[in-house]
């Protein structure tokens, strides 16, 4: 116990030190974290080249985007990193960073979560009060509060979390996690921690409750619309948002309401990836697939950059394209 307070560094043992599992992890993590970084640029990256885009939907999406860009550059690399080096250790102030970041980002997603379930209740259920309801000025100030509620738990949780003192430094994961430094902290040193988890668990229920009434009323609202192609729109719209809040709430359900076994568990590794990769993975592409206002800018985007090709990849300039090839390859 006179070790306890002397701990200035941890050691992340999320995979194994066998040569192949390193590449696989380095290889497969890497790979995960490009994708993801691509898909929210390019998300970013095509709203704000489109004016069209610049409504309520679109400007929470970039957000959403920075948020998932966010959250998965906080552990990704770092885990990257210490496989290319052979070495397992964080530092305790980078361990805070880590934990104190990653909060940040992802109760600031979850509230933005709900924030655009609102956008969405409003623009079918109140279409016409809703571009009084959702004008410029309200977009930022809801974005600004889910900013700011995700930093003000953040600080709170992680303050309180680092009061608590450790009896191991060694961390069964591959960044640090906060049911992991649970397992490593000292007997009744956590409780107040505990505290902060329950009324945070709390608020986000009823938050989550907030959000399920609201699509109530929007599926309430989107069965009384008469035509087919009204409801298939509707629902279009909805259904992708609704599709990233179960995914969200469903992952970071298992790993923080699971009981806590003090014993290491290829378990724990999947779903800590499954709450941390997936959602900054597949939101992009959830919300694009089916956005047709997403998908032309894209292509309006490729074909800015690269005309010839693109035009000979739509079809728009067959002939122009046979009478090339004639020339060139006779």
């Amino acid at each position: 116990m006179s070790n306890q307070s002397r701990v200035t560094e941890f050691l992340l043992h999320g995979f194994s030190d066998t040569q192949g599992l390193k590449a696989f992890h380095v290889t497969v993590f890497l790979s995960i974290y490009l994708v993801a970084s691509v898909e929210n640029l390019l998300i970013i990256t095509l709203i704000l080249y489109n004016p069209q885009l610049h409504k309520p939907m679109y400007f929470f999406l970039v957000n959403l985007a920075f948020q998932d860009l966010g959250s998965i550059s906080v552990t990704v690399p770092k885990s990257v990193a210490n496989a290319l080096t052979s070495t397992k250790t964080i530092s305790y102030a980078g361990c805070i960073c880590q934990v104190f970041v990653f909060l940040f980002f992802t109760v600031s997603h979850f509230i933005l979560l709900g924030v655009m379930a609102y956008d969405r209740y409003t623009a079918i259920c109140n279409p016409l009060h809703y571009e009084t309801v959702m004008n410029m000025k309200a977009c930022c100030q809801m974005v600004t509060g889910a900013w700011i509620g995700g930093l003000a738990y953040s600080i709170v949780y992680t303050g309180n979390a680092f009061t608590m003192t450790f009896c191991s430094n060694d961390i069964k994961q591959f960044f640090c996690e906060i049911p992991q430094l649970f397992k490593i902290a000292c007997s009744d040193s956590y409780r107040t921690v505990l505290w902060v988890i329950l009324a945070g668990a709390s608020v986000a229920f009823i938050y989550l409750l907030l959000i399920i009434c609201s699509y109530v009323q929007i599926f309430r609202a989107v069965l009384r619309i008469p035509s087919t192609q009204g409801k298939q729109k509707a629902f279009s719209t909805c259904l992708p948002h609704l599709i990233v809040i179960v995914l969200y709430f469903l992952s970071g359900s298992f790993a923080y309401l699971r009981p806590i076994s003090r014993s290491p568990s290829i378990m724990d590794l999947l779903i800590s990836m499954l709450y941390c990769m997936v959602p900054p993975v597949m939101n992009p592409l959830i919300y694009s697939i089916r956005n047709k206002d997403i998908k032309m800018t894209f292509w309006k985007l490729i074909s800015n950059l690269c005309p010839r090709s693109y035009t000979i990849m739509t079809g728009q300039s067959v002939g122009n394209g046979l009478i090339f090839f004639k020339r060139h390859f006779k």
